[in-house]
């Protein structure tokens, strides 16, 4: 339940100028882009019906955070993030006009559509650190936060309307149709950041800064020596790896498992972005850090359990819920993984250590999905999943023993922020 003070504190993140008009846009945005997901998710099974293809397409999509995340990086702590944000923004809008032309005249094939979304994934890879290294600059260091989590929520709100508007859609007007509505919410986006005003979107430049890479480098050393950001992360790289495929492998379970189409993917696409904003709205009115060390290894055992009962059932009545749960789990991990790193990284380096961030949050799920997508093929949609849920289970034991250190430290430096 949403307590009062917690609810004044989301109305009052809101209300901060620039960050109102940010999310507004953002939140159309992201509806857009959900629809697009599974616009392509579906096209790809239309055209192949092969679980390999899907996960080649995720892995187009997520993979290119492992190499250009870096470079977002070290950009969001070198130049302006906003107009970054707007170049994103622009060219994510040329990829859904593309997409929508190419297929609605009939002309697209699974080797154009895995390239168009290798572009958009290069696209999002780079802009994944800028974006959540902007929010600082939209809100007041004691709305953090609210802020983060409100992001979180957004992205997932969408996930729950986006889907569900992206199954009408198909179903009425083909799926050509959901690529165009998409581009539509990227140019309402546009017309949001041109009515941000801040002063500094960027680091305050440096003299005789070294290169892009080296840059990213001490980005690295920084997570990998601190420790409460370093453990925290692995738990979320663990994650990432053995749950977060689920996602990408939804048209597959759609049709094999469940007999059904695209109204099918809408439903438990649907459910999973409903429990992940339930999740996102309990953590944004919760408010500090205290006690979100354990609550992220929680949260990891009920995804881990949720996956299981997922996996075990060819009964909708039984999966909704299930990645209902999922998804609820999977947002709180993410959402308290960023929020601690924002409150206990030093500013200098934020904008690099949140794209390790985004490196985890989209490179690694490519991975899983790639090796689950071609495991499938042989041994049916469940058996890889169980694997990853498993494997997520069996690597909490080293966390949960070292949960008071971790604990300590994170909160220690957000105290001191």
């Amino acid at each position: 339940m949403i307590r009062l003070s917690g609810l004044a504190r989301i109305i009052q993140t809101l209300g901060q100028p620039n960050y109102g008009v940010y999310m507004a846009g953002m939140s159309v945005s992201m509806v857009g882009f959900w629809m697009q997901r599974v616009g392509v998710g579906w096209l790809t099974w239309e055209l192949t019906e092969s679980a390999a293809w899907l996960g080649a397409v995720a892995f187009a999509d997520l993979f290119p955070a492992v190499l250009v995340a870096p470079i977002g990086g070290s950009a969001a702590d070198r130049w302006n993030r906003l107009k970054l944000t707007r170049i994103n923004q622009a060219l994510s809008l040329l990829q859904a006009v593309a997409l929508f032309g190419l297929t609605v005249s009939g002309s697209i094939t699974i080797e154009i559509l895995f390239a168009l979304t290798l572009f958009l994934g290069i696209v999002n890879a780079f802009h994944q650190p800028v974006r959540m290294a902007l929010v600082p600059s939209l809100v007041h260091r004691r709305y953090l936060p609210t802020a983060v989590a409100l992001n979180s929520i957004s992205f997932n709100l969408a996930r729950f309307v986006g889907p569900a508007l992206a199954g009408v859609t198909i179903l009425a007007f083909g799926t050509g149709a959901t690529f165009g509505l998409n581009a539509l919410s990227f140019a309402v986006f546009l017309w949001a950041l041109g009515r941000v005003r801040i002063k500094s979107a960027a680091a305050p430049p440096r003299q005789d800064r070294p290169g892009l890479i080296r840059e990213f480098g001490d980005g690295v050393r920084y997570v990998a020596s601190h420790p409460g950001v370093a453990p925290i992360l692995m738990i979320l790289i663990v994650v990432c790896l053995g749950i977060r495929p689920f996602q990408e492998l939804l048209p597959g379970f759609a049709d094999r498992v469940f007999g059904g189409g695209a109204d099918v993917l809408a439903v438990l696409t649907c459910a999973t972005g409903a429990g992940a904003v339930t999740g996102g709205l309990w953590l944004a009115q919760r408010g500090g850090p205290e006690g979100l060390a354990r609550l992220i290894l929680i949260a990891t055992v009920i995804q881990a359990l949720a996956m299981f009962a997922f996996v075990a059932t060819d009964s909708l009545w039984v999966a909704v819920p299930a990645v209902t749960v999922a998804g609820l789990g999977m947002t709180i991990t993410g959402i308290g993984v960023q929020t601690l790193m924002q409150l206990t990284v030093d500013a200098s380096v934020r904008g690099r250590v949140l794209s390790i961030f985004g490196l985890t949050f989209r490179g690694v799920p490519a991975i899983g999905a790639l090796i689950m997508g071609a495991a499938s093929e042989s041994v049916g949609m469940g058996w890889p999943l169980a694997a990853g849920a498993l494997l997520v289970l069996s690597s909490l034991t080293w966390a949960w023993r070292r949960l008071g250190g971790i604990s300590s430290s994170l909160e220690a430096q957000a105290a001191r922020g």
